[in-house]
Order: structure tokens, then C-alpha cells, then sequence
């Protein structure tokens, strides 16, 4: 089974696809999104789960999402139809690090995904060159609650502590006008569902080829998550505007 089949079962029970409850993701859309005829742009939209909440909640908004994975666009492309938004959302099948629009975006959207640019500083840079110039950024991305181990760095990649990813953040020409900071309820969560969808999955197909390679997924992912990272890895998701447009 490849990654994207496996990423495909894991969030099964937690589309939104980052440690953030119902209450979070509404709470961001509402001060992220400019108004109801606002453009938006999700980079990394996987399933598309932020631009269905968004549209159902703006009548008036549209929406576009990049992402590489064309099964998670089939599926956001049929949940649009079942929510009756699909007139209102443009689905590219590219890498949202090389995607190019001839148009501008009131709301760029990048959570979990900075992975695909490289980082938080290249996500920004990218997501800038789409914003219209009094646009907002909706970006989440990882940090370390407290130093990491060596194991953890090379899971989880290069990321700073809170204070400087906020300097970084500034340093790169950006305001928070918002944020959230993700609960250990939230972290946990979001773990606890990323590997009980696919320990369950694997239990509840016992004659499946990839049964034994989704339960060892799950198993590994578990105890990189309780012995490498869970004490020291934060969550961050942050509503910025250009300091300077």
C-alpha cells in the first residue's frame, strides 16, 4: 500500500488532517476569511476538508485546492457535490510548490503542509506571490514545546521553539492578526486517530494483502509518536497579513 492509501485510512476519522478540533478550525476560518466573496486558495489541500467547511459556511466564497494526490481531489471533489458547493470549488491535480494562477487570492491556506516548499519560510514566500495585497495567510505548521531528541529532528524535520518561529515569522515582512496554539487534547487526539484508523482498518480486513504492512504502520507511527516526539512537539497555526503590502 502506497503512502497516499495509507494517509488516505489514517485520517479516515479526522479529515481536517491536523490536530485541531471542530471548534479550532471554525474559530480560524472566521477570522481568517475576509468576508464572503473572499477568493481562497488552499496549497496541500489533501481532501479538501478547510475549503468544504469554508464554502459552507460563505455562500458567497470560492475556492480553489492544489494538491498531488489525485484520489484525496476525487474525494473532495464528490463531497462538494454531496454539500452542493462543487459549482464554487477548482480542484489542480500539481505540486502546490510550482502551481502558478493568473489570479490573486483574498485567503492563502497551508496547514500541515509546508513539507511540500521546504519549510515555513518558503511556504510564506510562496503563498505572498498568490495574495492579493491586503490578503490574509492562514499557515499551520509544527514546533518544539521544549528540546527535541536527535530522533525527533530527523522525524519531524528542522523546526524552531515558539518565541522564534514567531520572529522568523515577523522577520519575514508578516503580522498575526491570529492564531491557535493546538491543545494536548487536541495533539493527542489527532494521534490516538491517526493510528486507530488504520490498526482498525487492518483488524476489520484480516485477509487483505496489506493487512500486516497497515498494522505495522500503525504501530511504528505509535511508538515514534509516545516515545520520540509527543512530549516535545507543538502545534501552530497562525492568520497573518503582509506588514507591508
Amino acid at each position: 500500500m502506497d503512502r497516499q492509501q495509507i494517509s488516505r485510512l489514517a485520517h479516515a476519522d479526522h479529515p481536517i488532517a491536523a490536530p485541531l478540533d471542530d471548534g479550532s478550525v471554525h474559530r480560524l476560518l472566521t477570522r481568517a476569511v475576509p468576508g464572503d466573496g473572499a477568493h481562497v486558495l488552499d496549497l496541500g489541500c489533501g481532501g479538501g476538508e478547510w475549503l468544504l467547511r469554508a464554502l459552507r459556511a460563505y455562500p458567497g466564497l470560492t475556492a480553489e485546492g492544489v494538491d498531488t494526490s489525485g484520489s484525496a481531489l476525487d474525494r473532495a471533489r464528490a463531497q462538494a457535490t454531496r454539500l452542493a458547493v462543487g459549482d464554487r470549488l477548482t480542484l489542480h491535480h500539481r505540486d502546490a510548490a510550482r502551481f502558478t494562477a493568473a489570479h490573486r487570492f483574498d485567503l492563502v491556506l497551508c496547514v500541515g503542509s509546508t513539507h511540500a516548499f521546504g519549510g515555513l519560510s518558503a511556504t510564506l514566500a510562496a503563498a505572498r506571490a498568490h495574495l492579493t495585497p491586503q490578503g490574509r495567510v492562514l499557515v499551520g505548521d509544527g514546533y518544539w514545546e521544549r528540546p527535541p531528541s536527535s530522533e525527533a529532528v530527523d522525524m519531524l524535520g528542522d523546526l524552531a521553539d515558539l518565541p522564534t518561529t514567531l520572529d522568523r515569522v515577523v522577520a519575514d515582512g508578516w503580522t498575526p492578526v491570529g492564531g491557535h496554539i493546538s491543545t494536548r487534547q487536541e495533539l493527542d487526539d489527532y494521534e490516538w486517530s491517526w493510528t486507530g484508523a488504520l490498526a482498525d482498518w487492518a483488524l476489520r480486513h484480516p485477509d487483505d494483502p496489506d493487512r500486516a504492512q497497515v498494522l505495522e504502520t500503525a504501530g511504528a507511527h505509535r511508538e515514534s509518536w509516545l516515545r520520540g516526539y509527543r512530549d516535545t512537539l507543538g502545534f501552530l497555526c497562525l492568520v497573518l497579513r503582509p506588514t507591508h503590502a
